[in-house]
């Protein structure tokens, strides 16, 4: 299974007069990083539902925030008097001092933070389960458009390997041209130089020798194909987890791709060198996004 790390949960209902909703968001992270935003009687939990989130979404990053509606019924709140009384007294105090008109000043002291607050109620066992519950259906939902999510980056990274599977397998085509071309180039300076300079016929064959040597590719083409077995193999695990792994994997390709177009000297194969490069740009992209 594949997770998009960009997804959405939300779940939603009732505990006797309240109506509560719980909303989870996730996007892009290296690591699991969450923000929440709590009504206030549950800010006590915070810890408790960061770790519920964070031991069940795996990684990104992720806004969880808890709402409730009082459903037309007066709420848990009050006003500070000994506050409000405060405020009012400077402003009249500045209104005598500077000869002001006198004002209606409640709508504008009652917008002043904390002269409004919102009564700290502690939450009952039987509150708190059924927001546990909420929250972990939330977390399914989420869970389920990453999975959707996931399944489509999945299908997309699956054609790309088998892509530069493709491009790789085109090289073999290639390759007795090349080694002629590279043997025909290597006699020709070899001639040249031997026009000119008393040469150790040994060890021109020894630097020939080593020379093909350096130019031999197949060992890269072995660990390509190796990588890009394993590759598969990890996307079709059941582990949801398993973005980095795969970044690790596309390493190692890049590295023999890579490799292979310093080595060939070949236009040919370079041609489907690029074309793998692209293709395995494009896997990255991807793979930044999954979990």
């Amino acid at each position: 299974m594949v997770l998009s790390m960009t997804g959405y949960g939300r779940a939603q209902g009732h505990y006797k007069e309240r109506s509560i909703t719980v909303e989870i968001r996730s996007l892009n992270g290296k690591l699991a990083d969450i923000r929440c935003k709590l009504p206030l009687n549950y800010r006590e939990k915070e810890l408790e539902l960061r770790k519920i989130v964070l031991d069940n979404a795996q990684r990104g990053k992720f806004d969880f925030a808890i709402s409730m509606d009082e459903n037309g019924t007066v709420a848990d709140v009050g006003i500070n008097k000994a506050l409000y009384i405060n405020y009012y007294n400077q402003l009249k105090d500045i209104e005598n001092e500077l000869g002001i008109s006198p004002g209606d000043y409640s709508q504008s002291i009652l917008r002043i933070p904390n002269v409004v607050q919102a009564e700290a109620v502690g939450v009952n066992e039987d509150e708190w389960n059924y927001v546990l519950s909420l929250t972990n259906e939330a977390i399914d939902n989420l869970t389920t458009y990453r999975a959707i999510e996931g399944e489509a980056t999945k299908l997309d990274l699956r054609e790309r390997i088998h892509e530069i599977k493709n491009f790789h397998a085109g090289i073999q085509e290639h390759e007795g041209p090349r080694i002629a071309n590279l043997k025909e180039r290597l006699i020709k300076n070899v001639q040249d130089y031997t026009q000119n300079t008393n040469l150790d016929r040994n060890r021109m064959e020894q630097e020939i020798l080593f020379y093909m040597e350096k130019m031999d590719i197949n060992e890269e083409r072995v660990r390509l194909d190796q990588h890009c077995d394993y590759f598969l193999e990890e996307l079709a695990n059941d582990d949801p987890e398993k973005g980095r792994k795969l970044s690790f994997i596309a390493q190692e390709i890049g590295r023999e791709i890579n490799t292979m177009g310093a080595k060939a000297q070949f236009t040919a194969i370079q041609k489907l060198v690029v074309n793998m490069k692209n293709e395995l740009e494009k896997i990255k992209e991807q793979l930044a996004n999954i979990v």
